[in-house]
C-alpha cells in the first residue's frame, strides 16, 4: 500500500474555515477513485491530506487533473486559506502492527 500526502500551510485564522470545509467530506468518492484510505490532519497552521492506495501518487495525479471533476472547485475554496504552495510529502517512516495487535513492550 502506498501513501502520499499534501501539506499546506494555513493563513492565520483559517483553521475554523478549514475545519468546516473538511466536515463537508471529500468532493469525490475515495473508493470509486481506487483509494483505500483518506485522512485529513488539521492543526492551527497546517492541513495534511493523506491518500492511501496501490499507486497512490498516480491516482492522486489523475484526481487533480480531471477537468470535469469536483476537485477543482473544492481547491478554489481552499485557495484563500492557504499560505504559499502546497507541498508533497512521502512516507519517511511507517510502523504497523501485524495481525491487528501491537507487539509486546520489551521486558525491563
Amino acid at each position: 500500500m502506498a501513501q502520499i500526502g499534501i501539506v499546506a500551510t494555513l493563513r492565520a485564522g483559517a483553521e475554523e474555515v478549514a475545519r468546516e470545509l473538511i466536515e463537508r467530506g471529500p468532493p469525490f468518492d475515495p473508493s470509486a477513485r481506487g483509494f483505500t484510505r483518506h485522512t485529513i490532519l488539521l492543526s492551527a497552521n497546517e492541513v495534511v491530506f493523506v491518500f492511501e492506495a496501490p499507486e497512490a501518487e498516480w491516482r492522486l495525479d489523475e484526481l487533480v487533473d480531471d477537468p470535469f471533476g469536483d476537485v477543482r472547485q473544492a481547491l478554489d475554496a481552499w485557495r484563500p486559506l492557504v499560505d504559499g504552495p502546497p507541498r508533497i510529502a512521502r512516507p519517511a517512516y511507517v510502523w504497523e502492527a501485524r495481525g491487528g495487535r501491537s507487539p509486546s513492550p520489551p521486558s525491563q
